[in-house]
This record gives structure tokens, C-alpha cells and sequence, in this order.
């Protein structure tokens, strides 16, 4: 089928243990759509086993990261509608008509949102995701119950203007959630029960620890940046407000560290300033550059899973 409506992606590394069954289970349900397993420099026999039971494989010479698997397999996918799951066996094909439904019904993107803290690696990880979500449903006003999931399915045009946005590592799924929703494309979310992950885990605490910090800083600078430099801003001045009296009282002068606090306040809110003008500038450059993808059309996928 040269241009099939539905092209399922699959980033894997080291995925021996599932990747097989998960090919297989996409096949028997989606015979006839596009199903890619982008091989991110894996040292065991992943390509292979996917290979042999009926994906495209697109290998990595060696690891460039999740994000930049979920990359290559949007820029070669043909279909119009892209769905995203991961290789180890947590996520469950069977869920991929019900995230269909709902792009049918109007949504740009539908994500799966893990429900339960057994659909979780670990307390720790159930943990951080809970503030993800916390922090970035305050920034966008929108309840976002599973910021980070990688089981998803969205629009391939839409999709692929925020490509050179995405990072290559695993905050892909933060990045691309929030570019839809700072763009007023509709997202939804939809209950799922997340497996066991079979084989290793690729998580490592210390590296990931830092990685949960960098993410809380982008969610807010990525979607609106002023709401976080700006109450950073009030900060410094206030402090600044308060040390001027306390130095006027007691020494009856206004003192360097005021000048400095104050000093501080303008950069920081010039600096939210033109961090938002520059945001405002990168979405409306993706808009622009999107267009038509050659030999697709915008028609709501047509495939449907077999019994």
C-alpha cells in the first residue's frame, strides 16, 4: 500500500524482549497500516525481530535519543495520522481505536494518559510525573493528567511542524503536548493501563533527577515564559522594596545590595520579556512552515482495526 492513512512508530533501543510481540499485535490488528520501528543504535537483536515480524525498520547507527527516534519515524511516516507507542511492551495496541475516535471527533491530538499508580514504573517516577502535570496544567490552565506519556496519536501535519522544536532525549511527549495546546490545537486525554515494561529500564536516578528540574523549567518557558520570569521578577523587587526601608530605618541611606535587587528585577522581567516574544516567534514560524504534505490528504484516517 503506497500511501496507507495510519502509520504506527515505535522508537526502540534494546527491546528485544517485546518488540516482537508488539509488531505482531500491531499487525494482526492494523494489517494494512504503515508500521515503523525506528532502531535507535541498539546492541541486541531488536531490528532483526521487528524486522521479521513485518515492520519497517529504520536503524540509528548508533543511540541519538527517544526523541530523535520519534523524529525520523514522523519525517519518513506516510500516513496522515501518526500513532506513537513504545517498543516494551507497556502500552497496549488494543487502546489505538480509542485514540482514533477521538481525533475523529476533532482533536489534533489524543494522548494516553496512565491511570493508577500501578500503570507506573515506581513511586518515584508516579511522583514526579504528578508534578509535571501539576505545574504544567497551572501554566496552560488546562487539566493535563500524563504530561509524559509516549503513547499518543496525532494529525501527521499538525505533528510535524513542531519537529525542530522536540528535543532528541525523552521529554519529546512534554515538548510536543504543550506546542499543541500554546498553538489552540485540541488535545485530549484518555484513561490506559500501562503494563510492566519487559526488559531494562533505561531510567537512571541521579541523570533523570536532573532531567525532572530541567523539565519543570521548560514546561513554563516553552509555554508561556512570563509566567514564570515575571513572578521571579516581583520577587527580586520586593525584596529589594523591603531591604531599602529596613536600610533607610536603621542606616538612613540607600544601600548597593537594594540597587542590585532592583538592578536584578528588570533584567529577569526583560528577560521573560523577550524570551516570550521569541516563543511567540518560533510558534508562529512552525505555522507558517507548515503546509501539505506531498501525496497525503487532510481526511480523518479510514483504517480500522480488525477482529
Amino acid at each position: 500500500m503506497e500511501n496507507p492513512r495510519l502509520s504506527i512508530i515505535i522508537p526502540a533501543k534494546n527491546e528485544a524482549a517485546a518488540i516482537s510481540e508488539v509488531v505482531r499485535d500491531i499487525m494482526s490488528r492494523y494489517p494494512h497500516a504503515e508500521v515503523i520501528v525506528v532502531n535507535d543504535g541498539s546492541t541486541d537483536d531488536t531490528a532483526k525481530l521487528a524486522q521479521e515480524a513485518g515492520a519497517t525498520v529504520i536503524n540509528h547507527p548508533h543511540a541519538l535519543g527517544n526523541g530523535a527516534a520519534v523524529k525520523r519515524g514522523a519525517r519518513e511516516a506516510s500516513g496522515d495520522t501518526l500513532v506513537f507507542l513504545d517498543g516494551d511492551g507497556q502500552h497496549n495496541p488494543a487502546d489505538i481505536p480509542r485514540l482514533l475516535e477521538r481525533l475523529d471527533q476533532g482533536f489534533d491530538m489524543v494522548v494516553g494518559a496512565r491511570a493508577g499508580a500501578s500503570s507506573h514504573a515506581n513511586t518515584g517516577r508516579l511522583m514526579a510525573n504528578g508534578v509535571y502535570n501539576l505545574v504544567a496544567s497551572m501554566v496552560t490552565g488546562q487539566a493535563i493528567p500524563d504530561l509524559t506519556s509516549g503513547f499518543r496519536a496525532a494529525k501527521a501535519q499538525k505533528f510535524r511542524q513542531y519537529l525542530y522544536l522536540l528535543p532528541n532525549g525523552f521529554s519529546y511527549p512534554t515538548t510536543i503536548t504543550m506546542a499543541f495546546m500554546r498553538s489552540g490545537y485540541p488535545v485530549d486525554f484518555i484513561d490506559i493501563k500501562a503494563a510492566k515494561r519487559k526488559g531494562k529500564s533505561h531510567i537512571r536516578p541521579v541523570r533523570d533527577g536532573i532531567r525532572f528540574l530541567m523539565i519543570i523549567f521548560k514546561i513554563a518557558t516553552l509555554y508561556a515564559p512570563l509566567k514564570l520570569f515575571l513572578p521571579a521578577s516581583a520577587l527580586f523587587f520586593l525584596t529589594g522594596v523591603g531591604y531599602y526601608f529596613f536600610t533607610y530605618v536603621t542606616q538612613g541611606r540607600f544601600t548597593n545590595m537594594s540597587l542590585l535587587l532592583f538592578s536584578a528585577a528588570v533584567i529577569v522581567f526583560l528577560i521573560g520579556l523577550i524570551s516570550e516574544q521569541i516563543t511567540s516567534l518560533n510558534y508562529k514560524d512552525a505555522e507558517n512552515l507548515a503546509g501539505p504534505r506531498q501525496g497525503t490528504s487532510s481526511a480523518p484516517p479510514q483504517i480500522k482495526a480488525t477482529d
